[in-house]
C-alpha cells in the first residue's frame, strides 16, 4: 500500500529532491568531490556531475581518470536504467580490501547522459567517507541508488523499505 509522502519544505540555500525533474537530468558540479576508502583518499575531483531525479538525493559521478590508478577493478554484473542505460559495476579496492560492486559507470550512456559516459559513482555507505565540498555525505538508505545526501538537499528521500512504489 502507498503511503502520502509529504515534501520537506526547503530552507535558505537548499534544495528539495521533490523539485528535482523526471526523467532526470545531469548538472556539472564544481565543488571538490573527494572519496576515502581504506584511510586512502581514491577519488578528488572538481569535475564531476550529479544526477538530479525526483524523490532522490543527488548521485555524483566522478571522473574515471580522478580516481587513483589501482582503486578501481571490474566486477561481475550490469544492470539497466531506463534512463541511463546499461551500468558496468566496479570493485573499490585499496590496501588489500575490497568493497564489492561498489561503484558503477555507464559506458555506453543514453544520449542525453553521454557526458557521463565511463564517470564513476559510489555507494557512500561502503566507502570510509565521501566529501561534496568539505561536508561528509549520508549515504542514501537502501543501497540501491546510491544518491549522496547534504544539508543542501531535503526529502523525503526514496531508498528505505517501504519507498519503492513513491
Amino acid at each position: 500500500m502507498l503511503r502520502c509522502v509529504e515534501r520537506v519544505a526547503p530552507g535558505p540555500a537548499q534544495e528539495s529532491v521533490w523539485d528535482y525533474p523526471r526523467p532526470p537530468c545531469l548538472e556539472a558540479v564544481t565543488e571538490c568531490l573527494r572519496i576515502v576508502f581504506c584511510g586512502e583518499t581514491i577519488a578528488n575531483t572538481t569535475g564531476g556531475f550529479r544526477a538530479l531525479e525526483t524523490s532522490h538525493p543527488p548521485v555524483y559521478y566522478l571522473p574515471p581518470d580522478d580516481f587513483a590508478a589501482h582503486a578501481l577493478e571490474p566486477a561481475v554484473g550490469q544492470s539497466f536504467c531506463e534512463f541511463k542505460g546499461i551500468a558496468a559495476y566496479w570493485d573499490v579496492v585499496s590496501d588489500g580490501k575490497r568493497a564489492v560492486r561498489a561503484a558503477w559507470s555507464y559506458p555506453d550512456p543514453a544520449p542525453g547522459f553521454a557526458p557521463i559516459r565511463d564517470f564513476v559513482a559510489v555507494y557512500a555507505s561502503q566507502m570510509d567517507a565521501c566529501y561534496v565540498g568539505n561536508e561528509q555525505v549520508q549515504a542514501q538508505e537502501g543501497d540501491f541508488y546510491g544518491g549522496w545526501i547534504t544539508s543542501k538537499v531535503v526529502g523525503p528521500f526514496k531508498g528505505a523499505p517501504g519507498t519503492r512504489g513513491w
